[in-house]
């Protein structure tokens, strides 16, 4: 006997996976520069020279047990020392390294919060379009997802309709900003005005409704826009965080869970999150990478680079007819299809070669994502491509 569930989420792989296999095999058949995969976001753009430099320091002056032993289940102190002194800086914060857990990357965080806080029967919100693994790490909890569509205008909180979809089984949101796939950030106004609603339905239950931030792209926003810090707005707020975006280090697998002191029975969470962290196997985050954020948290990839790869595909796709959310923030670009199956658009799109993702999965049906973390000679390159794709709808 096997488990049913995970056979099946074996068997039926995200539809970003799929594409980015595609793309492999068809780089194999015609070559990769004839290839333009924008399915996978793997930044293109390199890690701040200081982490490569610091690596190559630690290799060289450390021993192995120090590189490559075992840190604390929640991580290396240093290490979180370093990271709670720069939110702190950064926010006006008062974090202390105790209300940390160091993770392997985002997707850790939040199963390990969403393990952590939800059995059977609870409910966690989340706005589309979102994230299609949201759905993945939360019903293997038990927990149950309701969908909530965004301000179809905007890509804001629709807030008549959130209104509608809380009851007394919401436990927890999930917000996602800057969001994959939209790129929109959601503004001052509309996480104050979420937070006052949250308030009032907390009283109104006589629970907690814990808000959890997944924000591995924080720090990519561009034209001066500001996001939020959602813990000085809403004090039951656990954010999840992840380097694989602002370090540009994806394949090193390193992020963290922040529980706050100021939550409603904060050190039950965090013990919880220990637990959790504990029973899926997920103690100790790869030991010399806590080792050097302790050197890099805080750096950025070179922001001006994505910024040039987002106007070159935004104006370009715009001047072709398609019409697009403009991204404040993240590295994609979110285009409505052409026509009403996004899945057929995408298809169609394989006959010159580019790899679009439909947005089916992410809960909102008739749009398709670019991932243009890409080389900009990929983008230059892809264009004509783009506008034989246009042609076909003209």
């Amino acid at each position: 006997m096997i488990n049913e569930k995970m056979k099946n989420y074996g068997n039926n792989r995200s539809v970003i996976r799929d594409l980015f296999e595609f793309g492999n095999q068809k780089k194999a058949e015609v070559g990769a520069e004839n290839v333009f995969d924008f399915s996978l976001g793997n930044p293109n753009v390199p890690a701040p020279k200081e982490v490569n430099e610091t690596i190559k320091e630690l290799i060289d002056t450390k021993d192995d047990i120090y590189l490559h032993g075992y840190t604390s289940a929640q991580g290396d102190a240093k290490c979180r020392e370093a990271i709670v002194k720069d939110l702190n800086r950064r926010f006006a914060t008062s974090f202390r390294k105790e209300n940390l857990y160091i993770t392997c990357g985002a997707a850790a965080s939040l199963k390990i919060i969403l393990t952590a806080l939800y059995a059977e029967g609870d409910e966690v919100i989340v706005f589309t379009p979102y994230f299609p693994e949201y759905k993945v790490f939360v019903e293997t909890t038990g927990a149950k997802v309701v969908e909530v569509a965004s301000d179809p205008s905007s890509f804001q909180i629709d807030f008549n309709l959130l209104e509608k979809a809380l009851n007394p089984n919401t436990k927890s949101l999930i917000v996602n900003s800057p969001n994959n796939p939209s790129g929109v950030v959601y503004t001052e106004e509309n996480i104050q005005k979420l937070a006052a609603l949250l308030e009032k339905k907390q009283e109104e239950y006589g629970h907690p409704i814990y808000l959890i931030t997944d924000e591995p792209y924080r720090e990519l926003v561009y034209d001066g826009i500001k996001v939020p810090f959602v813990t000085k707005y809403y004090r039951n707020t656990v954010v999840c965080y992840s380097y694989s975006k602002s370090l540009a280090l994806p394949g090193e697998r390193i992020g963290y869970v922040l529980v706050p002191d100021e939550i409603d029975d904060s050190k039950d969470i965090y013990a919880a999150v220990c637990g959790a962290g504990r029973a899926l196997g997920y103690v100790c985050a790869p030991s010399m990478m806590q080792h050097v954020l302790e050197r890099c948290t805080g750096l950025v990839s070179d922001l001006n680079e994505y910024k040039e790869k987002r106007d070159l595909i935004y104006r370009a796709l715009t001047d072709m007819g398609f019409t697009c959310i403009h991204p404040d923030g993240a590295f994609y670009l979110f285009v409505r299809s052409p026509i009403a199956d996004a899945n057929a658009f995408s298809e169609k799109a394989k006959e010159f070669n580019l790899l679009l993702v439909p947005a089916d999965s992410f809960g909102t049906p008739g749009f398709v994502r670019i991932a243009y973390c890409v080389s900009t000679d990929m983008i230059k390159r892809s264009l004509p491509a783009f506008e034989k794709l246009a042609a076909c709808y003209k």
